[in-house]
Order: C-alpha cells, then sequence, then structure tokens
C-alpha cells in the first residue's frame, strides 16, 4: 500500500527529502493544469510549479499532521501565483495552446474536434470573473471536495456548493454563446450545398 500525501509530508518535515519526490510525482502535472486553466502560459505555468514546489520544502514545517495536504499545497499555490503577479505588475498573456486529448487512439477528426472543444472550453473559462474560474478549477478539474476549498477560501463547503452551480451554470451560458457565435462565423463548405438527398 502506498504511503499517504499527509505521511509523505510530515516525513519530508522531518527531515527526509526523499518522499518529496513522490510527492511532486503526484502533483506536478496538477498544479500545472490549475495554474495553465487560470490563464497563464505554459511557460509560466511551469515556473510556478517550480516555484510551489520549492516553497513547500522551504516552508515544511508549517505542515501540520492534522493538516490535509492537498488544502495546504493549494494554499501556497494560491499565493505563489498572487505573488507573481504583484511582482509583475501586469496581466498574464493568455497562452492559446489547447489542451491535449487524454485518450489513447483518436481518429484524425476526432484529435481536431477535442482540441476545438478543449480550447472552447478554455476560453469559455478564462471569461468567468478570476473568483468563480478558480473555485471551479479546484472543484472539478483538481478534483477538491467542498470542504477542503471551502478551508482554503475561508467559507463553509455549503457556500462553495452554492456557488460552484452558480459558476457552472454562467459557464453553460458562455460556452452557449460562444458556440452560437462560432456557428454564426462557419461558411457551409461548398461540398455540402451540392449533395442532394
Amino acid at each position: 500500500m502506498e504511503p499517504t500525501d499527509r505521511t509523505l509530508m510530515l516525513a519530508v518535515k522531518d527531515g527526509d527529502v526523499e518522499p518529496f519526490a513522490v510527492l511532486f510525482d503526484r502533483y506536478h502535472q496538477r498544479l500545472y493544469e490549475f495554474f495553465y486553466r487560470l490563464g497563464s502560459s505554459a511557460a509560466l505555468s511551469e515556473d510556478l510549479v517550480q516555484e510551489v514546489f520549492l516553497r513547500m520544502l522551504k516552508y515544511r514545517n508549517t505542515f501540520r499532521a492534522d493538516s490535509e495536504f492537498r488544502g495546504w499545497m493549494y494554499h501556497i499555490a494560491r499565493t505563489v501565483r498572487i505573488d507573481r503577479f504583484r511582482a509583475q505588475r501586469q496581466e498574464v498573456g493568455i497562452d492559446t495552446e489547447a489542451i491535449g486529448v487524454q485518450s489513447g487512439e483518436v481518429s484524425p477528426d476526432g484529435y481536431v474536434q477535442e482540441r476545438e472543444r478543449a480550447e472552447l472550453l478554455r476560453q469559455a473559462l478564462l471569461r468567468l470573473p478570476e473568483d468563480r474560474r478558480e473555485l471551479l478549477i479546484l472543484a472539478r478539474f483538481q478534483e477538491l471536495k467542498y470542504e477542503q476549498i471551502g478551508l482554503l477560501l475561508g467559507i463553509d463547503a455549503g457556500a462553495v456548493k452554492v456557488r460552484v452551480h452558480r459558476a457552472i451554470a454562467e459557464l453553460r451560458e458562455i460556452v452557449r454563446e460562444m458556440s452560437e457565435e462560432r456557428s454564426k462565423c462557419t461558411v457551409k463548405k461548398p461540398g455540402n450545398l451540392l449533395r442532394t438527398n
């Protein structure tokens, strides 16, 4: 049985840095996705991930035996992001790379459709106000429980649930509007115009 995140982090806190590599393997991709979906470029997302892990090592003594590791880690991640923006005093550029397809074998058409859907979702997320975007990313993409998000944001789990529900409704509306905009801009292919039934 694999050791829990808490067990690993407590070992790191006690001076054994080796288990930290396991935590890095478990969470570096999730942290990258967290920053990327919030609107950071691919390169900046990588930098922010590295900074989170450096701070976790630096502040390992702040991790308590009764702490929940992912909540502690995302607290550090949010602080790293805020600090970076304060230091730069500018908005982060939006990287237009599409989110990669996770499935094994995909046809070329399916791959293109998946990339288009992923990019549509990314652009829709970026239209949400940042607080709602962060909430959705934590709840849906990072799969944190409402209680964990509540502790992170300083609100109760019921309020988190309500806010997530509202943010999802708002995101659906944005996606619908964007889809309508795209369909208005799409011109029918000449081959379709000539087809007879």
